[in-house]
């Protein structure tokens, strides 16, 4: 191949992407509902939530080099804010049933009450995660926190936050979560067209993110973030500082963790600590590791197959479905470092690999007598 043809194929590799993401768009929003039953489309709907988290990751760690292990944090902040709102438009002018059950008499908390609006409610979707990831971020990268100090510390994060929602068990419902919600914004969610509509926007949601991530990865942005993630030094001696770039990646990612979360309640129809502690965490750093934390598609792709495969085996096997994803994770990073994403070209290289020259057959006895001769 010429150096001509590499630069088209260069040039020509976002637009594939670009394409790539409306294949999955005409799969997800025209395809899916037509063949799948709801059960399925439900499921698939949930994929995609977490698939939203997932595309996040891969911006954070496969480009940023940051191994954000406490996502759950961010999830939770949209899903509970989404819950909320849910359970107090099913309650009406009452208190939630659950609050009742613990004091009959007790009014509505206070930082229930803003809840009840719709408007306030996207906002604190929106602006929740950017705050709180802003204000973490600035402490952590400012101070050069990275590597396993900066997992560590967002897994403990997501560990605090599910233990302090257990133990708060009149405000937030505590292991029993949020749960019974009839409304979204006015539809009925037992409605199967409404749920199609939630579904849709789910899924919609899902490839918005991926157009925005596919912006940043071509942008100049998106080449900062590798160049802080390989040479970090190099870059903050070029005039950059390595702590603005990673913080807006962290940013992003918190914010799609959160949008992820919020879609997760009205369709799933419960959320509960277990959904966003440590183990949540994990669950989706396996799928981005899975389907390959550095490509555009591999995150959600994995984070649905992962999803996927908890609640088909996790559900017929719950006991052995933790190791099998263990096994899978530990089978990834040893073999396949970038994720089942690098198999095409992986593949592609073997085959423009050329052939060894086989060496020359050494000379006959008889060949060398008459060379010296």
């Amino acid at each position: 191949m010429t150096k001509n043809q590499e630069s088209g194929m260069t040039k020509m590799k976002p637009w594939i992407s670009l394409g790539g993401i409306g294949v999955l768009a005409v799969l997800l929003l025209a395809v899916a509902p037509l063949v799948l039953s709801d059960h399925w489309l439900n499921n698939l709907g949930k994929y995609s939530c977490w698939a939203i988290a997932a595309v996040g990751i891969g911006l954070a760690w496969g480009r940023g080099g940051m191994l954000v292990m406490g996502q759950g944090v961010f999830f939770a902040l949209g899903a509970y804010s989404m819950a909320m709102h849910l359970t107090l438009e099913t309650a009406g002018d009452r208190v939630p049933g659950f609050m009742v059950l613990y004091d009959p008499l007790a009014p509505l908390p206070m930082f229930w009450e803003p809840f009840r609006s719709t408007g306030f409610t996207l906002l604190a979707i929106v602006l929740l995660p950017v705050v709180v990831a802003g204000a973490l971020g600035y402490a952590l990268f400012k101070r050069r926190v990275k590597g396993a100090y900066f997992a560590i510390l967002t897994q403990a994060l997501a560990v605090a936050l599910a233990t302090l929602i257990s133990s708060t068990i009149r405000e937030t419902g505590g292991d029993t979560g949020l749960s019974d919600f009839k409304y979204f914004f006015g539809f009925v969610l037992n409605d199967p067209a409404n749920r199609l509509m939630v579904y849709l926007i789910a899924a919609g949601l899902l490839i918005v993110c991926l157009l925005a991530v596919w912006q940043f990865y071509r942008s100049r942005f998106g080449e900062l973030l590798v160049a802080t993630r390989d040479a970090e030094e190099r870059v903050r001696f070029l005039g950059y500082d390595p702590a603005n770039v990673k913080l807006v990646a962290f940013v992003v990612s918190a914010l799609m963790a959160s949008i992820g979360g919020a879609m997760f309640v009205p369709i799933v129809g419960i959320i509960t600590p277990a959904e966003i502690g440590a183990a949540a965490s994990i669950l989706m750093i396996a799928g981005v590791a899975l389907g390959g934390r550095a490509s555009l598609f591999g995150p959600a792709l994995g984070a649905m197959a992962v999803g996927w495969g908890q609640s088909s085996l996790g559900s017929t096997w719950p006991d052995g479905w933790p190791y099998v994803l263990g096994l899978l994770f530990i089978v990834v990073i040893l073999f396949l470092p970038y994720g089942l994403s690098s198999l095409p070209a992986r593949f592609a290289a073997l085959r423009r690999r050329p052939p060894k020259e086989q060496p020359a057959p050494a000379p006959a006895p008889a060949e060398l007598e008459e060379v010296h001769s």
